[in-house]
């Protein structure tokens, strides 16, 4: 059913569900495991000029190791991985490389929202994924999240 799974990572310990819900799903339908990691360019825009390059050569520092972790876990497990860092808007960038890449499921973590948060929130990447992607999305809402 799937060939291709992305598991967009942001380096947080909130992989590690994901990772629990993906991976099974990848070695059933023998699928290969994309993971991505995105250095938010808004961030590094943000920055000073000073400052925006060694920040964006650490984020990406950061990614190299989150799309690392995964490719790891999921290599153990006997899948095939594809791993990349790149620059841009995180849900963009993720809609964009599943588009690209021919991906037919994305696997992608959320943290919970107190009721204040949801009314004060701009949109999460993963809300911002569903409400634009064109393949199924399987949101995995991480234990001990704010109800």
């Amino acid at each position: 059913m799937y060939d291709d799974i992305l598991i967009p990572t942001d380096g947080s310990d909130t992989i590690s569900e994901t990772l629990a819900h993906g991976l099974p799903i990848a070695a059933n339908d023998d699928a290969t495991v994309h993971t991505l990691y995105v250095v938010d360019s808004r961030v590094t825009a943000a920055a000073g000029e000073g400052t925006s390059t060694d920040l964006e050569r650490s984020l990406r520092d950061e990614g190299q190791q989150a799309v690392a972790d995964v490719e790891e876990r999921a290599t153990a497990d006997g899948l095939e991985t594809v791993g990349e860092v790149q620059t841009g808007t995180p849900a963009k960038t993720i809609l964009e490389y599943a588009d690209e890449q021919g991906i037919d499921l994305i696997v992608i973590g959320t943290r919970g929202k107190s009721p204040r948060e949801k009314v004060t929130s701009l949109g999460s990447v993963s809300e911002r994924v569903v409400d634009n992607a064109s393949i199924p999305v399987l949101v995995v809402r991480n234990a001990g999240e704010a109800e």
